[in-house]
């Protein structure tokens, strides 16, 4: 095993005594990439070595994921409001207030988007890959294997101490063929402990299903900014075989922004940028060249 996953310095950002890491390669019009769970930056390596030569690739590993500190409640709340927060301040930080395009999967797009709904002028081009930026649709239901993990002791416990969840989504969100054993070894690394996956367990539990739910009012806002954004140049590519972000959640998208550039993966899962790279990553680069 490699001492790096990928050929990318590291930079941190002190975000309030917390280390938040982030890539920041390449120099031109800038282009945000952000991860779900149980990722983290090392999920857009090949997008970022492609995209670098003309592009600015910033992509942080959120609070409890990655390179990034992994405190412990109540030191971070692991809350929806304190991911947006976080993304804020480092794109102030940063400088990044114009021009940015956004390239999401999983948890990145309801972070992401709630972010571009507070920015709308500042958003120039929108990637979405297997995410949602609004309320459960009414036609899905949670999977019962994601329900068990975001409802009981017991699933919070095998995700903490056995790492399952981890371990569950590098086996089945890829579909067209299993992850190398070094690809599959760095999605685990960041995550080798009890503490270390705290991250991993809160994104679950803080799911946003009713509107009672921490973080739903923001998923609510959020889904009412989206009508400002269609004449936005949007892509989106979409693994067909996600058991979670599900063919309903891309039919949403394709309601919500009828202008959308569709891609289908059909035997694609969950993590289609890993699955299909070798046709995202050009769909992506020829997308944001245009």
């Amino acid at each position: 095993m490699v001492a790096r996953p990928y050929p990318f310095a590291s930079h941190y950002f002190d975000r309030d005594g917390l280390k938040l890491h982030y890539l920041d390669e390449g120099t031109g019009d800038p282009v945000v990439m952000l991860h779900g769970n149980p990722t983290w930056s090392y999920y857009y390596r090949n997008l970022v070595a492609d995209l670098r030569d003309r592009f600015r690739c910033v992509v942080p590993d959120h609070i409890g994921c990655g390179f990034s500190d992994k405190p412990q409640p109540p030191r971070y709340d692991y809350s929806l409001a304190s991911r947006v927060d976080d993304l804020t301040a480092l794109l102030d930080h940063l400088g990044l207030r114009e021009n940015v395009s956004l390239v999401m999967h999983d948890w990145g797009g309801m972070i992401g988007m709630a972010w571009a709904a507070r920015h709308v002028p500042a958003v120039r081009r929108i990637v979405l890959m297997n995410t949602a930026a609004f309320p459960l649709p009414k036609t899905k239901r949670m999977p019962f294997r994601l329900w068990v993990a975001r409802n009981t002791r017991l699933g919070a416990w095998l995700i903490r101490s056995r790492n399952l969840f981890c371990r569950h989504a590098a086996d089945v969100c890829v579909k067209r063929r299993p992850l190398p054993a070094d690809v599959r070894e760095w999605y685990l690394r960041p995550y080798d402990s009890w503490d270390n996956r705290v991250a991993v367990l809160k994104f679950v539990q803080t799911i946003p299903l009713k509107s009672t739910d921490p973080g739903y009012e923001i998923i609510a806002e959020t889904e009412a900014t989206l009508p400002k954004f269609a004449k936005t140049p949007t892509l989106i590519c979409w693994g067909m075989k996600d058991f979670v972000f599900s063919p309903e959640f891309l039919e949403e998208w394709e309601r919500q922004l009828p202008h959308a550039e569709v891609h289908r993966f059909a035997d694609a899962g969950h993590y289609v940028l890993e699955d299909a790279a070798d046709e995202v990553v050009p769909l992506i680069d020829r997308f944001l060249s245009r």
